[in-house]
């Protein structure tokens, strides 16, 4: 060792500084390194992949902010949509997180379709590809359909018998999902943390798991992130600007134009996004709740957020007054007869079959109500063409049954009582699966009858602000030409200026036989094969249980038929298409 140098005493220091100088190279040059030192070890951190499936965006959302809680606690999240993995992948994973939707009659979202039937035949065949995964499901539903969360539960149960292992067990969240997706994310990542290794690094979670710093989600769709004061718990309160009726005098329908100003807001939107509305219940079905509770409407009753608020406001903001809780369905204490449609019924039968009990107090009765949620709609307007605005196209829903007016809740707001409110509270929902092309020379097919029409109007707005030079082609159809040809005037201007390439009308009652726009696209399969092999784009909106299936099913035959294909290849052309993204569906 080099001997340590010191400070002479004829340096031009004090007596004081010289001693420190001296001190301080000594302890440096004290402290050679080892010739042998172990290099430092980074920290293991366990591989977590997140699924999605996903409809209309909201499991990728709740993706994300799994992943991102995920590497707080010392993973290294991998987000993957379901239409980009197989079960070969699968195959190769530790660590699995699966967030799904469900829609329609229990299918799953159309991104998951590949996997989830390519586990089913696997889970069929009994087999144990995935002994080493260790996986936990979170399933997104409605109660309002039979086949709740049926996706998911068709997941978790198909991981099982590949042999998975189930860290945490699944979750059957509905639409108020906040509090129980992270209940199960807490359990589930808590669950996978015990049997992984985690290298010391960073501080320590609350669990106990080394949490390092600094790990980003890897994702393979990444978006740019947007953020804004408003949200679905945040919402905006929007001035309604027009609720305008688009059906002629003589239409069995109701369908209305509603616009809001965004203005102030800092909300923005894409073509093809949704807008979720708040609602606020019927006056009328509110005041007969009211009369079977022997109430006036004043009593004091605990909001969701745990304030206090009179029974009338919990009943009109608050409160879902649809299908019955079953927490509702035990306090009134129901025996046998039909199932209560709404909560009005199940309050009324419970007072047929038990004159004698107690009615509830209003405390307990709002206790035993769901959380009335926001509606969701798919947005008719593009933010390049109106600015600061945003525009909807709903039909209201009106029915009777057993006797009684039935309405829908958001849609017989709009229609009825928005416009004289002033204001709705609003926000937007990212469908970042629904788009339109991003290269503007990309010609599309748009499938969209009766309020399917709403993104459509969006896409052909949007296409025209940005001078996009593809060609564009719509398949509208509704009941009767004369008085459901909605938004007539701007489809046809733009037919007549060629920017609406081609406008194929299937207007059902207009003759003695139905005719229905899966109809129109066979009398027309060989130009839309053509279209599809200059590299077109094909897009659906509206009802999932019936028009979605039977366009689906004309697409595949038009495929099979134009393009001189077997079932089974023209089966394959048609996935192809969804696995590019060229064929996306916005369905409900």
């Amino acid at each position: 060792m080099s001997p340590i140098p010191l400070i002479p005493d004829t340096a031009p220091f004090t007596p004081e500084q010289r001693a420190w100088l001296n001190g301080f190279l000594a302890g440096v040059f004290s402290r050679a390194p080892a010739a042998t030192a172990a290099p430092a070890v980074a920290p293991a951190l366990a591989p977590l992949t997140i699924l999605f499936g996903s409809q209309t965006g909201t499991a990728e959302s709740l993706a994300k902010q799994a992943a991102k809680e995920a590497g707080k606690r010392g993973f290294v999240p991998t987000i993957v949509d379901m239409a980009q993995t197989d079960l070969a992948r699968l195959a190769q994973e530790k660590n699995l997180l699966v967030i799904t939707s469900t829609y329609g009659d229990g299918e799953p979202p159309d991104n998951a379709k590949p996997l989830h039937a390519a586990l089913k035949s696997a889970a069929a065949a009994a087999g144990s590809s995935l002994a080493t995964l260790r996986f936990s499901v979170c399933a997104l539903g409605d109660t309002n359909y039979t086949l709740f969360c049926q996706c998911g539960k068709d997941f978790d149960s198909f991981l099982e018998k590949l042999g998975g292992t189930r860290v945490a067990p699944r979750a059957d969240c509905e639409l108020d999902y906040e509090e129980k997706f992270r209940a199960w994310l807490d359990a589930a990542l808590g669950a996978l943390a015990r049997g992984s290794q985690f290298g010391i690094s960073g501080l320590e979670s609350a669990n106990g798991v080394s949490s390092p710093a600094g790990i980003e989600p890897q994702t393979q769709n990444p978006e740019p992130k947007t953020e804004t004061g408003f949200s679905r718990k945040n919402p905006f309160l929007a001035r309604v600007l027009t609720v305008r009726n688009l059906n002629a005098t003589g239409s069995a329908k109701e369908v209305n134009h509603v616009e809001f100003c965004l203005a102030g807001s800092g909300l923005a939107y894409a073509a093809g996004d949704a807008l979720g509305v708040v609602p606020q219940n019927c006056p009328a079905l509110v005041a007969d709740l009211l009369a079977a509770l022997g109430c006036d409407g004043e009593e004091a009753v605990p909001a969701p957020d745990r304030s206090t608020t009179s029974l009338r406001r919990a009943l009109t903001e608050f409160y879902d007054l649809g299908k019955p809780s079953t927490e509702l369905l035990a306090l009134a204490a129901l025996n046998g007869g039909a199932a209560p449609l709404h909560v009005i019924d199940a309050l009324l039968q419970s007072k047929i079959q038990n004159p004698k009990s107690k009615i509830p107090s209003p405390a307990a009765f709002v206790g035993a109500l769901k959380r009335l949620q926001p509606r969701l709609y798919s947005i008719s307007s593009s933010p390049k063409a109106h600015e600061s605005q945003v525009h909807l196209t709903v039909v209201a829903v009106r029915f009777e049954a057993d006797g009684r007016r039935r309405k829908g809740v958001c849609s017989t707001f709009l229609a009825e009582r928005a416009l004289a409110a002033g204001t709705a509270g609003v926000f937007v929902h990212s469908n970042s699966a629904f788009r339109p092309p991003a290269d503007g020379a990309t010609p599309i097919i748009m499938v969209g009858p009766g309020t399917g029409i709403a993104p459509f109007r969006a896409f052909l707005h949007e296409r025209r602000a940005t001078g996009a030079t593809g060609k564009n082609w719509l398949f509208f159809g509704d009941q009767r030409a004369a008085t459901d040809f909605l938004y007539r005037d701007e489809l046809l201007a733009f037919q007549k200026d060629g920017h609406l390439t081609r406008l194929d009308l299937a207007f059902s009652r207009d003759q003695a036989e139905k005719i229905y726009v899966q109809q129109r696209m066979l009398e027309n399969a060989a130009e839309l094969f053509t279209w599809l092999e200059a590299g077109a784009h094909f897009y659906v909106c509206g009802d999932a249980s019936r028009m979605a299936k039977d366009v689906d099913a004309a697409l595949h035959r038009a495929v099979e038929t134009a393009g001189n294909k077997s079932a089974d290849d023209a089966a394959s052309y048609v996935a192809a298409l969804r696995a590019a993204k060229r064929y996306q569906r916005d369905v409900y």
